[in-house]
């Protein structure tokens, strides 16, 4: 891997990996690092060059170039040129307009340049080493076990996961929606989280949904509902027990599964896990990326937030955060535990991502067991 070369309003980083998903992942892992180096972010991004001996290998129509691509820059996404060269592996040439100061306001407290921070949870990680261990885990407990590929819509992203536990005719449903802002990562990417679960005896569905902002958020929570109505309705095909819905996610999976707990469409769901979770979306339109996923429209956000909805009546909840999360992220938890009569949400060692961990053992798996009735 080079340096990068930061120029004015230009980086160029180059990646000699010989595979293509990796080689994206260094070089774009660079061009952001030199856009915080300029002051600047992914939102600043006016244009890119991919170069390399093969661009078909890089169009981003391909499923892991595009997961790759969202996993260092989400949803932002600039006009992309494939173009050929000479030698191995991927330079990009990355343009980027000009850092803007921020208003001088102050949104929940925090002036906007901390507002950022708050709800920037990819600053207590390494992301690209995390995710491409997430990526190994993932495909590795897929190869071990022998999980089912089931479309419950006709859309590309309208797929789902499921593994189911050996020796048990009608088990109980576990379903886990993934997080990424709701604009990256997949559910191969957390297959490696139901192994707790799947030992306790339950059926572990994992669904993905349409990313943003190609797909708006109303559209990820209606399909996330259908995930939930195409388990129960196959139950009987599937060896699993429809009376039994459990329903979790993470982070911006865990907006979705709250907002599917209050819609009419939604299955009768037993029990709820919410874990660090975005429940009131309002401050998030005063930020880029907000912006981008239309809510800086103040009521459009009040209306996809959890928090304004009335409890679910007949669904046991639970919330959890990490040790690690910022003081925003572990507000919106305790926010809508509260308004939603739920015990305050326990505090899990690790992270905003590490806490998941703890679904494969210890105190998160017994909180979603206990929840779950088991």
């Amino acid at each position: 891997m080079s340096a990068s070369e930061v120029s004015t309003g230009e980086i160029v980083a180059h990646s000699a990996a010989n595979d293509p998903v990796e080689a994206l992942r260094d070089a774009l892992s660079e061009i952001l690092a030199g856009l915080v180096a300029a002051g600047c972010g992914p939102h600043h991004l006016v244009g890119m060059d991919w170069e390399s001996a093969d661009p078909a290998a890089f169009h981003i129509s391909r499923h892991a170039v595009e997961l790759a691509y969202r996993e260092v820059f989400v949803g932002f996404r600039p006009p992309i040129r494939l173009r050929p060269s000479a030698g191995q592996g991927l330079t990009v040439r990355a343009r980027f307009g000009p850092p803007q100061p921020p208003p001088d306001i102050e949104v929940e407290g925090y002036p906007l340049r901390e507002l950022a921070r708050q709800y920037s949870p990819r600053l207590q990680a390494d992301m690209k080493a995390l995710l491409r261990q997430w990526s190994r885990d993932g495909a590795a407990f897929r190869a071990d076990h022998a999980g089912l590929d089931l479309a419950y819509g006709p859309g590309r992203f309208e797929t789902l996961d499921l593994y189911r536990p050996a020796g048990t005719q009608r088990a109980p449903i576990f379903v886990f929606v993934h997080g990424g802002y709701w604009q990256a990562t997949d559910k191969i990417q957390h297959a490696q989280f139901a192994q707790g679960l799947l030992e306790a005896g339950f059926g572990v569905a994992m669904p993905n949904y349409g990313l943003a902002p190609d797909t708006p958020l109303e559209a990820s929570i209606a399909q996330t509902v259908a995930a939930l109505n195409f388990l129960v309705g196959e139950a009987g095909s599937l060896g699993l027990d429809p009376a039994q819905l459990h329903l979790s996610g993470h982070s911006a999976g865990a907006h979705l599964a709250a907002m599917a707990l209050c819609e009419p469409a939604a299955p009768p769901i037993a029990s709820a896990l919410l874990l660090s979770g975005l429940y009131d979306l309002r401050p998030l339109g005063h930020l880029p990326i907000g912006r981008l996923l239309g809510l800086d429209d103040a009521e459009r956000a009040a209306r996809l937030s959890p928090l304004g909805r009335l409890r679910p009546a007949s669904t046991r909840l639970a919330f959890a955060v990490g040790e690690g999360e910022s003081e925003a992220f572990k507000r919106q938890s305790a926010m809508l535990a509260t308004a939603w009569r739920a015990t305050e949400p326990p505090i899990c060692p690790g992270h905003h991502f590490s806490m998941l961990d703890g679904l494969n053992g210890g105190a998160l798996l017994d909180l979603a067991l206990r929840t779950a009735g088991r």
